[in-house]
C-alpha cells in the first residue's frame, strides 16, 4: 500500500517494493481498499528484498515491524534507513467486516504516514 500511496503522490519518483517474505500474489483486501482512494495496484507482484540489495537506494523503509527486525543488511549505498512501522493487516482475524475495517485504518494510517514523509523528505529534493 505504502509504493501505491508514494507513486500517487508524485509520478516521478521511483519506487520499489519487496519483501523479506512475499505472498504468492498480491492481497486483494489492499488491492481493494487502494481502489476506493482511486489507486491501482492489480498489477503489481510481490517481490523479494534480494533483488534489490547491491543496488544503490536514497531510502530504504520498513513498513512492518517484522521486516524492520528481520530486514538484511543492505550491500549497496543506503543514504537513509528509516522504518515507518504499521501493523500487517494481513495477519488481522475476525469477520470480513472487522478485517476489511483494519485494512482500511492501517490504509489510512499508512497514507498519512508517508505524505508526511513525501512532503518533507522526497519533495524539496525534486524542487
Amino acid at each position: 500500500m505504502a509504493h501505491g500511496f508514494l507513486k500517487s503522490f508524485d509520478d516521478r519518483i521511483i519506487v520499489c517494493s519487496a519483501g523479506t517474505d512475499p505472498a504468492n500474489e498480491i492481497n486483494q483486501r489492499a488491492v481493494s481498499v487502494l481502489r476506493e482512494e482511486g489507486i491501482d495496484i492489480s498489477q503489481h507482484t510481490p517481490r523479494h528484498v534480494d533483488q534489490y540489495l547491491g543496488e544503490e537506494w536514497e531510502y530504504v523503509i520498513t513498513v512492518c515491524d517484522h521486516a524492520n527486525e528481520t530486514c538484511p543488511f543492505f550491500t549497496g549505498k543506503v543514504k537513509h534507513r528509516i522504518h515507518i512501522g504499521f501493523e500487517d493487516p494481513s495477519k488481522v482475524t475476525g469477520s470480513a467486516e472487522f478485517i476489511m475495517s483494519e485494512f482500511r485504518r492501517i490504509r489510512d494510517q499508512i497514507r498519512n504516514e508517508f505524505y508526511t514523509f513525501y512532503i518533507t523528505h522526497i519533495k524539496p529534493l525534486l524542487e
